[in-house]
């Protein structure tokens, strides 16, 4: 038998875990996913999101630890996303006199065009709220975060908030909480989720803080992973930090390589940033996953990426971490194309292009070496990155 977990008093989990869960949209979850879901016990039995359709018996199974599923009034859906609402035709059908509350108008449109229009639904915009008995939830709207029908719910009787995607992890665990976990493992968990689902949205975020900054609730309840009770404030402030964009003074050096001279070209790169003083790394895009890079990305001021020329342009290894980092849209980075060609420069050339359409600098101009390195041309190498940091500083 399954069973709910009780979060606060009449407030509980009654998600589903994904521990097999290793490619969500092209990010590796190595460590798995929830679909988090939550049962509210008041006048009005109410459930906060659902989960994908294939974990909707491990759902209804949870709510039935708790109560009878028919007797649920309330199912709101904070995003119409199929993690979050895939379980609604099989709630419904459990609690068929149960009303769906969505964002108006688009979770309204999504939840209409998913599942047809014969439930009853209940719009609601900014500002709307809906008394359930003791407890008076309150709708927010956060347009893009990270679609145009999110919203967060708030709960300010038990002060939970319900923030759907935003202070995310995915990340499966048998704890419930972020303090049963530990912070680094959360933070971590959380830095992925932000670089690779929510980074493109920041400026919607820094606006969506700013309005839940107005609202007082010591518990943040969000769709994937665990539940921040004990570190709210650290999770708030970092998110600050990671919506503003701004990175630290670090380096990454990410490539691929055909017949090494590119991959030796990244290693010089690398040691000019560590004798300069700041901290880099370095990917192999052969080895590590672009989803993990970009999680780096998230951080870096420099962002230095190679590629050799292969049938006339960049390594197609390259050229996907590149459309996927552009996609993710860090803007404020500066962008140092390089690479090993034998009668061509057109793989370098290409990522060159890449990096300015990401909306990067490129202050250290393209660094490139024809044909096998030899020690004077590395030596070259590593100065011109030194002179480049400095160029940078002096500015």
């Amino acid at each position: 038998m399954l069973r709910a977990t009780e979060i606060k008093p009449d407030v509980y989990w009654v998600g589903g875990i994904d521990w097999t869960e290793r490619n969500f949209h092209g990010y590796t979850t190595d460590r798995g996913s929830t679909y988090n879901a939550y049962l509210i016990l008041d006048e009005h039995v109410t459930l906060i999101d659902t989960c994908k359709p294939q974990f909707a018996d491990e759902l209804l199974e949870r709510i039935s630890d708790v109560i009878d599923p028919a007797r649920i009034d309330y199912v709101v859906s904070n995003h119409v996303e199929q993690d979050h609402s895939g379980a609604i035709p099989a709630i419904m059908a459990a609690a068929p006199n149960a009303k769906i509350v969505t964002s108006n108008p688009h979770g309204l449109k999504g939840l209409q065009a998913h599942y047809g229009t014969e439930y009853e639904y209940i719009p609601v915009k900014t500002g709307d709220t809906l008394c359930i008995g003791t407890r008076t939830l309150t709708f927010t709207s956060t347009v893009m975060v990270h679609w145009p029908d999110n919203m967060v719910t708030y709960d300010a009787h038990d002060k939970i908030l319900f923030s759907n995607d935003a202070f995310g992890q995915h990340f499966a665990s048998s704890k419930r909480f972020d303090d049963e976990v530990g912070l680094p493992e959360v933070l971590a968990q959380a830095k992925k989720y932000y670089a690779n689902i929510v980074m493109p949205y920041s400026r919607h975020v820094t606006r969506a803080l700013g309005v839940l900054g107005g609202l007082e609730f010591d518990m943040i309840a969000p769709s994937h992973g665990v539940i921040w009770r004990s570190h709210v404030a650290e999770i708030l402030e970092t998110y600050g930090k990671w919506s503003s964009l701004q990175p630290d003074e670090y380096a990454i050096v990410v490539y691929d390589s055909m017949w090494h001279t590119t991959e030796v070209m990244a290693q010089q790169i690398l040691e000019a940033f560590i004798e300069a003083g700041i901290p880099a790394r370095l990917f192999d895009l052969k080895v590590d996953h672009i989803s993990d890079i970009m999680t780096e990305v998230l951080s870096a001021r420099y962002i230095a990426v190679g590629s050799p020329t292969l049938n006339n342009g960049m390594m197609p290894t390259v050229a996907s971490f590149l459309w996927y980092l552009k996609g993710l849209s860090p803007k404020g980075r500066i962008g140092i194309p390089f690479g090993s060609y034998g009668w061509g420069q057109n793989g370098p050339q290409e990522v060159a292009e890449l990096l300015e359409k990401c909306g990067f600098t490129q202050d250290f101009g393209m660094l490139t070496h024809q044909w096998t390195e030899d020690e004077d041309s590395l030596e070259e190498l590593h100065q011109a990155v030194l002179d480049g940091i400095k160029r940078v500083n002096e500015q």
